[in-house]
């Protein structure tokens, strides 16, 4: 059985989604479905990231699974080295698996992440330095870097 809750921020709707074993997703969603189903994990995610947001926590303590090839666990492990506050590029995490000119693929598995927030993608920017692409859109992006940011 998959049970969901739903944390309303100021950035939007969050959807967390989980197993009775680990959390499956963390994403922006446009409503809320009222059929849900909560669970202990779904719970305690809401309230870890209400802390969040609250500028209470800086660091999450959910059990979550990494899926994906070799490669992409690599990547998503690198993102979790990330200290709350600061970023990093494409190109950086593709030196720090060893794969330097991986810097489209370590983008495309990025993209991919479906645990945002928890698994900190938004903490990676262009070569450029400039914002580039978030699933739940760049504006969010900068809105949870300024928090964090001012919070560090």
């Amino acid at each position: 059985m998959i049970y969901t809750s739903y944390l309303e921020t100021y950035l939007g709707i969050i959807e967390i989604r989980a197993t009775s074993r680990k959390l499956l997703s963390v994403l922006f969603v446009d409503c809320i479905n009222e059929n849900v189903t909560e669970n202990v994990i779904t719970k305690e995610c809401a309230k870890q990231l209400k802390e969040y947001f609250n500028k209470e926590r800086k660091e999450f303590d959910i059990e979550f699974e990494i899926e994906g090839t070799k490669f992409q666990k690599d990547v998503l492990n690198e993102l979790l080295k990330i200290p709350y506050g600061e970023v990093t590029t494409y190109k950086e995490i593709a030196k720090r698996i060893g794969n330097e000119k991986a810097i489209r693929a370590v983008g495309n598995t990025i993209g991919k992440n479906n645990i945002l927030i928890i698994i900190p993608c938004h903490r990676v920017i262009g070569n450029n330095g400039k914002m580039t692409g978030f699933v739940a859109g760049i504006d969010i992006k900068e809105a949870l870097l300024k928090l964090e940011k001012e919070n560090s």
